[in-house]
């Protein structure tokens, strides 16, 4: 009894290892099943790609004013609040007037009375050449009588030699001979007077009129000062903070008292390397470059410009060329100082191949993609990309149109592996052969 006991108990242990050997071959002989890797795909599209540069950019005002003011006084008003939008021609300042008033009128009397000057000197002068014509007709007269007179004394003296008069009538008449003399000397004298003061009275007009024109000079500088009193705007704009408040007393051309920033339209600058200059110079003789500026908290939102500036000289430090775009800026979405994301679209390039960025890979060979065949399983191609934009990537070759790309689950992929697509698009997933 004790030996078959130990026949018993000694069996099971010797089948172990030959029931462990069985069914380890049973497992092995056992088909295993084929695990589908879960992806997202894409499919390959021909279209037309814009060729863009990109760069950061700095939002610049359109134009800046200082505005400072050309006289000193009290600043008695200010028509505008810090913030404000204002037109061109808008009142800003009020400047205390009344000094500039007064100097005014104190000019425009200064200027009456020279005109006055000037009115009584032209009738001087005419009061002046009419004695000088008097005087020219009393010379006239008298030299008539004069030689008149001389002739007769002459006449007489012959006759006193011969006897026929006597010396007492020839005496009488060679004497009022010399007093008609006399008075032609006179006459003479009184008109070269008269034209003295003639002549002193068209210097006395001269000096009046002179006086008239630094007097319109002086008048027409008052009233210039008058107007500096009022300071209005000079371009369309938005004001800043008011640095000199009102009641405070001010020099001329001292401190500014507001900047204003004209903001529509606005400039965006930025730079592009050097490299690019010769396309960017191309493409702007050929039409206008439309630049796009993004603000990062806007998404997709844009503003749209136009460039307008090349600089004239290339950045040696940074090898950069400067540029500017114009934009209209209606919505004053762009602000003086900010910076933007600036897309700059130099041309486009129709019918080329485009996936989306995340499908494709870079391994040790160069950039590759998955294509997803129409079994459901994969094919490493490596492709050869060029730019990308907006998330889209141009492929130069290694696909077609219409080929169905991996853009998610790559990691677990490898080539022949069997894919399970996810995509809720259904023209992007290939259609499992009927066919096993």
């Amino acid at each position: 009894m004790k030996e078959k006991r130990y026949r018993f108990h000694g069996i099971p242990w010797i089948a172990i290892p030959v029931i462990v050997f069985l069914l380890s071959c049973s497992a092995e002989k056992t088909e295993k099943p084929v695990m589908s890797v879960p992806v997202t795909v894409s499919t390959v599209l021909q279209k037309t790609m814009p060729v863009q540069l990109r760069a950061i950019g700095n939002v610049q005002a359109y134009s800046t004013v200082s505005i400072k003011s050309q006289v000193g006084g009290e600043l008695t008003r200010v028509h505008f609040a810090e913030g404000q939008d204002v037109k061109k021609g808008e009142r800003l300042f009020t400047i205390d007037p009344r000094p500039y008033e007064a100097a005014l009128k104190q000019a425009e009397a200064n200027l009456a009375r020279d005109i006055a000057q000037i009115a009584q000197a032209k009738a001087n002068i005419e009061r002046d050449h009419s004695q000088v014509k008097q005087a020219e007709a009393n010379l006239a007269r008298d030299m008539a009588q004069a030689k008149n007179a001389a002739v007769e004394a002459r006449r007489y003296e012959m006759l006193v030699e011969k006897g026929v008069v006597s010396r007492e009538q020839y005496d009488r008449i060679r004497t009022n001979s010399e007093a008609f003399e006399a008075g032609v000397q006179a006459d003479r004298a009184a008109v070269e007077n008269a034209t003295a003061v003639v002549r002193a009275g068209m210097a006395a007009l001269e000096n009046a009129e002179a006086a008239v024109r630094a007097d319109r000079a002086v008048v027409e500088s008052a009233r210039i000062r008058l107007g500096y009193c009022h300071i209005d705007s000079p371009i369309d704009g938005r004001t800043g903070s008011l640095i000199v408040q009102q009641g405070n007393t001010i020099k001329a051309e001292d401190a500014s008292l507001v900047v204003i920033n004209q903001i529509a339209p606005i400039y965006v600058g930025f730079s592009v390397p050097e490299q690019y200059l010769p396309e960017v110079k191309k493409f702007m003789a050929t039409g206008k470059l439309k630049v796009d500026a993004l603000l990062t908290r806007d998404g997709d939102r844009s503003e749209e410009g136009w460039i307008t500036f090349v600089d004239n000289a290339v950045d040696s430090s940074t090898g950069t060329i400067r540029l500017k775009g114009n934009f209209i800026n209606k919505e004053r979405r762009l602000w003086p100082g900010q910076f933007v994301q600036v897309v700059l679209t130099l041309t486009v390039q129709p019918n080329v191949m485009v996936v989306p960025s995340q499908a494709i890979q870079t391994g040790q060979h160069g950039q590759y993609l998955f294509v997803v065949k129409p079994d459901l399983t994969v094919e490493s191609r490596p492709v050869s990309a060029g730019r990308t934009v907006n998330g889209e990537t141009v492929v130069e070759k290694g696909v077609s149109a219409g080929e169905t790309v991996v853009t998610d689950g790559q990691l677990r992929l490898f080539p022949g592996a069997r894919v399970e697509v996810k995509n809720s698009d259904p023209t992007a997933a290939p259609k499992e052969e009927k066919a096993r």
